[in-house]
């Protein structure tokens, strides 16, 4: 068994990876191997890249010696965590809420060796709250925390001009109960969460000390915030990132990481990867010796694209990369990327669907960008020809030099069924040829 390591509260602190810290967490992970827990609430099929800074710091509690518990919220997911939140949850139903806890915790075990496989554990909080009388949790659970206490947490006071009900107010109970049973029947003595679950985790530390006579700790870590301060972990279009690949592709999940800015990128590596910090602090100064390199965003985009997806889709998602961004041409017959990643890649990109006789009798490119695309991408041949002949016609990523250039000799992607037209710098069609 790994001693516990006495630098690891000093590491995670360079690692920017602490926001609060109960009195005590230092002296208990030094001391002791230490069951760790972090609550999932089930209110998607999937974790987002929120979760994922959370799973990291218990990651690197694992790393130093102690043992991680997953607590996946069937029970908690159906009141819903109200911190922070301007107004109520929508109501889950609890067929959805198990659906979205078997989804989680297949991502889970992708991350974490669990069961016999490894030593982390994986509980529902269902399991037991659901076991326990309402007027039996009043009594016996209610009674050790007061309505001043909880009032007081900065989460409810934020509700309190808006309105909050009861079902959310007891939301810290309940999560409070989940440490007092983890601890009583897991030994488990530490709780983390966002800094937004700091009520929460204390509010069970307290019940833990009333009503097991015991100490509990835990730890916060701070919200991920991009370079402008406004919250992180959305695209541009303001759509959650997610673990899951068919709620956000590969593809784009590793464009989200290397399209981080240089303070953003420097952030996300200390605080969502296992790199050394030598080896970061190495990286930060090699970057900013030639920031063009991107060398901060491509190691991001690689560890965390490889850690969730594994490292085949990653050389999948960066061989797209190149091929989308490059200018050099490319043999996809070679089986570096899949049809799949190269419709993720090129989705976005304007779509022309021609019929194989259409593009049987299309010889030639002018041909095949006037006559058989509708005007969709020249409105005439006057105007692909003036293109062509200044050089801003591509097609498969091969330079067009003369409007009756033939077809045949470009490079053929997917039994020939697409054409990648590339129309001065910006602006690129897919054909799609239509077997049928």
């Amino acid at each position: 068994m790994k001693k516990p390591s006495n630098t690891l509260i000093s590491d995670l602190q360079a690692r920017g990876m602490i926001h609060d810290i109960m009195h005590g967490t230092e002296a208990q992970l030094t001391r002791e191997r230490t069951g760790v827990y972090l609550g999932v609430d089930a209110t998607a099929a999937s974790m987002h890249v929120g979760h994922l800074a959370a799973l990291m710091v218990l990651k690197q509690l694992q790393k130093a010696g102690h043992r991680p518990y997953i607590i996946l919220g069937g029970g908690t997911s159906l009141v819903g965590d109200p911190a922070f939140r301007t107004k109520g949850r929508d109501d889950i139903g609890i067929e959805k809420i198990r659906y979205n806890q078997e989804c989680i915790q297949k991502q889970v075990e992708k991350l974490f060796d669990v069961g016999e496989k490894g030593d982390t554990v994986v509980l529902n909080n269902y399991d037991w709250l659901h076991q326990i009388p309402f007027l039996t949790f009043l009594r016996d659970v209610g009674k050790y925390v007061t309505v001043n206490y909880m009032i007081g947490k900065e989460a409810v006071k934020k509700r309190m001009e808006t309105g909050m009900t009861y079902t959310e107010f007891a939301y810290q109970l309940l999560q409070g109960y989940d440490f007092y049973h983890l601890y009583t029947q897991h030994d488990v003595k530490m709780q983390i969460g966002g800094a937004d679950q700091w009520a929460n985790i204390t509010t069970g530390a307290e019940l833990i000390r009333k009503k097991a006579g015991g100490t509990a700790f835990g730890l916060t870590l701070p919200l991920l915030l991009r370079a402008d301060g406004t919250k992180f972990g959305k695209t541009a279009d303001g759509e959650n990132v997610w673990l899951d690949a068919t709620m956000t592709s590969p593809y784009h999940f590793y464009q989200f990481w290397i399209n981080r800015s240089d303070e953003e990128a420097q952030t996300l590596l200390r605080r969502m990867t296992l790199h050394s910090l030598s080896t970061l602090e190495a990286w930060e100064a090699q970057h900013a010796q030639a920031p063009h390199q991107r060398l901060l965003q491509k190691e991001l985009g690689k560890a965390l694209t490889t850690l969730v997806h594994g490292k085949k889709v990653y050389e999948e998602a960066l061989h797209a990369t190149e091929f989308l961004f490059g200018q050099q041409a490319f043999d996809l017959s070679d089986g570096q990327m899949t049809e799949k990643t190269f419709l993720e890649a090129l989705a976005g990109v304007a779509t022309v669907n021609v019929s194989s006789g259409e593009m049987e009798k299309a010889s030639d490119v002018l041909t095949l960008l006037t006559a058989t695309t509708q005007g969709a991408i020249f409105q005439s041949k006057r105007e692909a020809r003036e293109m062509i002949g200044a050089g801003a016609v591509r097609v498969n990523k091969v330079k067009v030099h003369t409007p009756d250039q033939l077809l045949e000799p470009l490079p053929r992607w997917f039994d020939g069924r697409y054409l990648l037209v590339q129309k001065g710098k910006k602006n690129y069609y897919l054909i799609c040829c239509n077997k049928g």
